[in-house]
């Protein structure tokens, strides 16, 4: 079981205008380390509360690639009060991301 929404074109703006903080992954079906990190956000959504999780494929909305300049993925992006906060390019370990959503609650 898993916390983490799809997000889209049509629901972006009312998960990242929250007051909570969200983190949103950049990704892809064919991407490995997009696979890898799946399942580290699939856990953190579990046990983290007050955070929105979600998860972007850049294929079917390439508009909020371009949006948020994503160049690379995974991409993943910490908003805090409906502003990018943070940047994390690449795979995470869960401990590392952990640390770094917790630095926005």
């Amino acid at each position: 079981m898993s916390n983490v929404v799809a997000v889209n074109k049509a629901n972006f703006e009312k998960i990242t205008n929250s007051n909570e903080v969200a983190v949103i992954k950049f990704g892809a079906p064919w991407c490995g380390p997009c696979k890898m990190i799946a399942p580290v956000l699939d856990s953190l959504s579990l046990t983290i509360e007050n955070v929105t999780f979600g998860d972007v494929n850049i294929d079917e909305n390439s508009e909020l690639a371009e949006k948020f300049n994503i160049m690379s993925v995974p991409t993943t992006l910490i908003f805090k009060n409906g502003s990018v906060a943070k940047q994390s390019l690449g795979f995470s370990p869960e401990e590392k991301l952990k640390d770094l959503i917790s630095q926005y609650l």
